[in-house]
This record gives structure tokens, sequence and C-alpha cells, in this order.
């Protein structure tokens, strides 16, 4: 086992990460680590890769533009119609708008949000 210290590495990829992704990176990256000199981590570590995950945060602009046509889930500073979470599919970002398609009770809305009013944005799973 390792120690208390713990090498992360996130990987993505357009379509998302399997988990023989995440084991044929680290049987590449463990022993080119072991071969460095000096050694960075003289202390035992574990070495962990991994992807984001399914609701990973959407934390810039880019991130979000990359997002368009997946479904994620919007915190806002400020209510919009008297809401502040939205969850639905992103149907449009210019950087400055955000277009939602989202449900209201049993009905198909369109929301167009102010990036300047988004607290948080995340990938969500649609159940």
């Amino acid at each position: 086992m390792g120690g208390d210290y713990v090498l992360s590495i996130l990987i993505d990829k357009p379509g998302g990460i399997t988990v023989e992704d995440t084991a044929q990176l680290t049987d590449v990256v463990s022993p080119l680590l072991d071969t460095i000199q000096p050694d960075p981590f003289p202390e035992q570590y574990m070495l962990e890769v991994s992807s984001p995950g399914l609701e990973r945060p959407l934390k810039t602009a880019e991130a979000l533009s990359n997002a368009v046509g997946s479904y994620i889930n919007v915190s806002l500073y400020k209510s919009i119609d008297k809401v502040k979470i939205f969850e639905g599919d992103l149907l449009s970002f210019d950087g400055e708008t955000l277009t939602i398609d989202y449900m209201d009770k049993t009905r198909h809305k369109t929301v167009d949000i102010p990036y300047q009013t988004v607290a948080k944005a995340r990938l969500a799973v649609k159940l």
C-alpha cells in the first residue's frame, strides 16, 4: 500500500473513459515515474488514474462550450422566473448566454441564462 501521498491523474477523451483506459495509462505511467531522477516522490505514494466523473463540474466558458448537447445542472446566483436551479439539455452557449431545454412538470421549456448569473454548472445524469 502507498503512504500518505496520492498522485492523482485525471484523464478524459471524447466519448468518455473506460476502466481499460485508466488501467492502460496506469501501466504506462507507473514505470516511467520510477525512472525519474532525482526521485520526485521519495516517500511511498499511491498512483490514482481516473476520469473527472459523470457529474463533473463545468467551471469555465470553454467547458460549457464543450458541453453543448449534454444534459447539465445549473445553479444561479439570481433566480429566473422564481427558479434558481435548472437541469436539462444545453442547446447552445455563445460565451454570454446558455440556452437550456428543461422539463417544467410535463412540458418542455427553453430558458436563456446569462453566463454571469451562473453560480455552478456541472454535467448531470438524465434519469
